[in-house]
């Protein structure tokens, strides 16, 4: 990715060391933990931030648009319970990362909903 000339439309929040540990952990393998430098929609500040990049660049899903409403209505319900145990398996002496509580939480699903 050509960070001079890429662009993403975002939400820019501060989080506690504890909080980015757990990101970590909940990206798990997938992503990579990148710092890139941000500027503001108004213009008034430029600052560096940390962002999670998918780590296959050669997936086939990854490039096109995306919808957050439809991923609402299709897989909201069941990504918020997959979480709800992530976060439940963090509380454990031994935890999971995401991906192991991610397919987990598939194996035992009740209603067979698939995710993306």
């Amino acid at each position: 990715m050509n960070s001079s000339s890429s662009a993403v439309v975002g939400v820019l929040f501060g989080i506690t060391d504890l909080e980015l540990d757990i990101l970590d952990t909940f990206e798990d393998v997938e992503y990579e933990r990148t710092t890139v430098d941000v500027s503001l929609m108004d213009g008034s500040h430029k600052l560096r931030a940390h962002t999670y990049v998918w780590g296959n660049q050669n997936d086939p899903n990854l490039f096109g648009e995306w919808d957050f409403e439809q991923w609402k209505r299709a897989h909201m319900n069941d990504f918020l319970k997959m979480t709800t145990g992530f976060m439940e398996e963090l509380e454990l002496p031994e935890s999971k990362p995401r991906v192991a509580t991610y397919e987990s939480f598939f194996q035992h699903d009740d209603n067979n909903s698939p995710m993306p």
